[in-house]
């Protein structure tokens, strides 16, 4: 049964990826980009690294998809002369019911097969975010503090570039 819904979902994640480099709007190309995300995401729930998949829905699909569309509607992402027709928003109708169902289908499925290690209440494991958090907090706290002062003086430096002399 796992190997149907990993089959499944490697299959969702290549038609976005597809949907992403086969797309004539780009518009569409960041909504397929979003979809490969997501699944991506769940991609990694299902391999029990819980807070990469939360980081891949909040970094990726949340801001960097986000960004692609300011982008896109601020330089005009409409293509001339491309318009949908009465027959393609049909099939899309249909291609959004059947994603819909398959995704009812998966989730139906976590909830009732469910993760023995979630309901045993066990040790979380390398991907949970407290196993992560200690870690970053224990054995890779000098790195992780180095880290932050430098995006600090980056930070600084970039405003001090940018800010025009009043002199």
């Amino acid at each position: 049964m796992q190997l149907l819904f990993f089959l499944i979902l490697a299959a969702a994640a290549i038609a976005g990826a597809l949907g992403v480099v086969l797309s004539k709007k780009p518009v569409y190309s960041a909504l397929s980009l979003l979809v490969n995300f997501a699944v991506v995401a769940v991609l990694f729930i299902t391999l029990q690294a819980q807070f990469v998949a939360v980081v891949q829905i909040i970094v990726y699909a949340g801001a960097i998809v986000v960004l692609f569309l300011f982008v896109i509607m601020l330089i005009g992402g409409d293509l001339p002369g491309v318009a949908i027709r009465p027959r393609g928003r049909a099939v899309a109708a249909v291609v959004a019911a059947l994603a819909g169902v398959l995704a009812l289908a998966g989730l139906g499925y976590a909830v009732i097969a469910g993760s023995p290690a979630a309901m045993s209440g066990a040790v979380p494991g390398n991907g949970s975010v407290q196993a992560i958090g200690e870690a970053l907090f224990t054995t890779y706290l000098l790195p992780f503090e180095l880290a932050s002062v430098l995006l600090l003086v980056a930070m600084v430096g970039a405003v001090a570039l940018a800010r025009k002399d009043n002199t």
